[in-house]
């Protein structure tokens, strides 16, 4: 069985738990919360049969098999970088935080350090094994389109671009590079970063964003094309229902790759 600890317990960590109960070969053993926030990730634990430790840091002498983070972009500064340079192979979901310059290359460098390596899973998206094989024969161009439910945009600077209570029709609230989309938008664009990362990266990677009043679902499309022909990928994904910003996808995600840790059989 794989010690897991994950950092933050908000709706993905919930719902990743929810389903690895499930699962015998797969147990969270500690959680990471901040110092305000414990109490109330207690009560959201209590429920499970066998709940997880709440710590605001992972302990000097700890040493999980793999530390996951669900928990947004700081998460990865302070928790992320250090356990890589003690040699804890870390995954992580909230990939658009590597838009920020030089924080990859960090990341590189502690996890040589340790002996250890990185992950980033797919969460929302899918065909990024195709993508990146592709990659390396040479992409000429990645084109992607994100569009979510209007009240998705709230409390980002989609704001200050429409009022989104009073939207009759698609619209666009942003078009540029992945690199922008994910500073702009972080808790709303590690799919664009997903993307650049696997394919030409964060500059070239063209990005428009669409809020629709009239879609239920997170719809996620993008095009490729390079030496090796090309492809168009949908995904229409219902989003969490505890946070619409986030697909259900992105949970499954997570539990799909802990599974490939720990299961007999990856694919």
């Amino acid at each position: 069985m794989l010690n897991i600890t994950m950092i933050g317990c908000g709706a993905i960590g919930v719902a990743v738990l929810e389903l690895l109960e499930k699962d015998p070969q797969l147990r969270v053993d500690a959680v990471i919360a901040t110092a305000d926030s414990v109490g109330l990730v207690e009560q959201r634990l209590a429920s499970f049969g066998q709940p997880p430790r709440v710590l605001t840091a992972l302990p000097a002498d700890a040493r999980p098999d793999l530390l996951v983070e669900c928990a947004g972009h700081k998460a990865i500064e302070e928790h992320v970088l250090p356990a890589l340079e003690r040699g804890i192979a870390c995954l992580i979901v909230s990939v658009g935080a590597l838009s920020e310059p030089g924080l990859v290359e960090r990341l590189e460098a502690a996890a040589a350090r340790g002996n250890t390596r990185i992950e980033l899973l797919p969460g929302a998206i899918g065909g990024i094994d195709a993508l990146s094989a592709a990659k390396v024969g040479g992409l000429d161009a990645v084109d992607y389109i994100g569009r979510k439910p209007a009240r998705a945009w709230k409390n980002t600077p989609a704001e200050q671009v429409c009022e989104l209570d009073a939207l009759l029709e698609p619209t666009v609230i942003f078009q540029g590079s992945a690199r922008e989309a994910a500073q702009l938008y972080p808790k709303n664009a590690n799919v664009a970063a997903t993307l650049s990362l696997a394919g030409i990266g964060l500059d070239r990677t063209r990005v428009t964003l669409i809020a629709d009043p009239l879609s239920e679902e997170n719809v996620h499309h993008y095009e490729a094309r390079g030496a090796f022909g090309g492809f168009e990928m949908s995904l229409r994904g219902k989003p969490l229902q505890a946070n619409p910003k986030t697909s259900a996808l992105t949970v499954y995600s997570v539990v799909r790759a802990l599974g490939n840790h720990a299961h007999a059989i990856s694919i």
